[in-house]
């Protein structure tokens, strides 16, 4: 597919399946994330990790990829900037967005390789699970556009899947053994963690990411979160314990941030600007 297809079919899967909700206040892209009660601890102290890496308060936010804001956690990104700029190719999306957080935010439909601001605009940037719909040519400057619209001193966070990390091969290993012993159906390839795509995605490695975007803008490599969703369904239960085993991963993953973030499934990609 060329380039346009290509953005032109994530456009449509979010406007027509992505971002339909499916109860009250839920989205069909739900379905990618565990939001089981076991999983809840676990997953909301993922999600407010980005906080750590944001200067803490100024005038705006941008949200790059920003979908309808659909965790109350993602919420907190902004509630000490003046507004949240929502950008999204979507315009589903940035709809239900603005039913979310209504006059603190503005709206904007464009493309997050192709930023359409000046350079030091933003005081603090997220961008959650966005350049992986871009075509693979593109994903460098995506990186270099979110870098160059940062306001000097300050500082952003990207959280996106990696390609087969070391951890989440085991993990799908894992899940594959587990499945064959019980008969049960092998989990189908696709997004991260093996769940079903539903629209195109490219991912990459840290070397990757070090080379081609490293070499250009400083950044760090932290860790989000090292679980997928597929290992998650299969062995973390309340019966077996699922609490204390997630708290100890937590604990794991706060201990040594750096290596999960690298092997992990989802890294927490901090990139600055440097002070003028």
């Amino acid at each position: 597919m060329s380039e346009c297809e290509i953005k032109q079919q994530v456009r449509e899967f979010y406007d027509r399946v992505g971002w339909q909700q499916v109860s009250e206040g839920t989205y069909q892209n739900a379905t990618y994330e565990d939001l089981r009660p076991v999983a809840r601890e676990y997953i909301h102290r993922c999600h407010l990790r980005v906080n750590r890496h944001l200067v803490p308060g100024g005038n705006l936010l941008l949200d790059a990829g920003s979908g309808p804001i659909q965790y109350p956690e993602y919420l907190e990104y902004s509630r000490s900037y003046q507004q949240r700029v929502c950008l999204d190719i979507s315009r589903v999306a940035l709809q239900e967005a603005r039913q979310r957080i209504g006059a603190h935010g503005l709206f904007v439909v464009a493309d997050i390789a192709n930023l359409p601001f000046k350079a030091g605009a933003f005081d603090g940037l997220v961008s959650l699970h966005t350049i992986h719909h871009l075509p693979a040519d593109e994903h460098s400057r995506a990186y270099l556009e979110l870098q160059r619209v940062l306001a000097p001193g300050k500082s952003g966070v990207i959280v996106n899947g990696w390609d087969l990390p070391p951890l989440t091969v085991l993990q799908n290993f894992l899940v594959r053994l587990a499945n064959s012993l019980r008969h049960a159906p092998l989990p189908s390839k696709g997004g991260a963690g093996g769940e079903v795509r539903g629209t195109f995605v490219r991912k990459h490695t840290p070397a990757w990411l070090k080379k081609e975007v490293g070499t250009h803008i400083p950044l760090e490599i932290w860790c989000w979160r090292s679980l997928n969703v597929h290992f998650m369904r299969t062995f973390i239960h309340a019966r077996l314990g699922g609490r204390f085993w997630l708290r100890l991963l937590y604990w794991l993953e706060e201990r040594l941030p750096h290596f999960f973030g690298k092997n992990g499934q989802y890294p927490l990609i901090v990139i600055r600007k440097p002070s003028e």
